[in-house]
């Protein structure tokens, strides 16, 4: 906005100076007073023509830049989608998982807990019961599935994406 009001200026000023330098034509002044207020003229004018030129350029880069920041919005919004989508078929191997290995309801509530990286006194209280309870239901857990603990659980489920 600074920008445009001092183009405006030096607009005007180049208009005025214009008008006043013929008039000083007409009237007969002398020749350096007159080219001395057309090269004001002249720079008023290139002043402004730069300005002008500047404030054209920043707005198309901001214009491209709206683009690129909307296009980028957008690549965001499939990308999202795309990992929601991943999320809800990753739940179901998972589910499907435990099913095969025959977990009960409550052993799975503490699995996908476990799976989550709560840790037993933070999965007693979110399904509200004892310590003890969970971790009697992990230790069923790992002897359902012959793995050693927490940590090969969770193990067993990322390794097929880190290969």
């Amino acid at each position: 906005m600074k920008d445009r009001l001092i183009a405006i200026a030096l607009t005007m000023i180049m208009i005025l100076n214009f008008l006043d330098v013929l008039t000083d034509i007409g009237l007969g002044v002398p020749t350096w007073h007159i080219v001395e207020e057309s090269i004001i003229v002249l720079l008023s004018g290139l002043g402004a023509g730069y300005l002008i030129y500047e404030i054209y350029k920043r707005s198309k880069q901001l214009h491209q830049l709206a683009e690129t920041l909307s296009e980028s919005n957008r690549n965001l919004e499939n990308i999202t989608e795309k990992m929601l989508l991943a999320r809800k078929q990753y739940s179901e191997v998972i589910q499907q998982q435990f099913d095969d290995w025959k977990l009960t309801e409550g052993e799975q509530q503490v699995g996908m807990l476990l799976l989550k990286g709560l840790s037993f006194k933070e999965i007693a209280a979110v399904r509200s019961t004892k310590e003890k309870t969970v971790r009697q239901q992990a230790s069923s857990i790992y002897s359902k599935t012959n793995l050693e603990g927490r940590h090969e659980f969770s193990g067993w489920f990322l390794e097929d994406f880190l290969n």
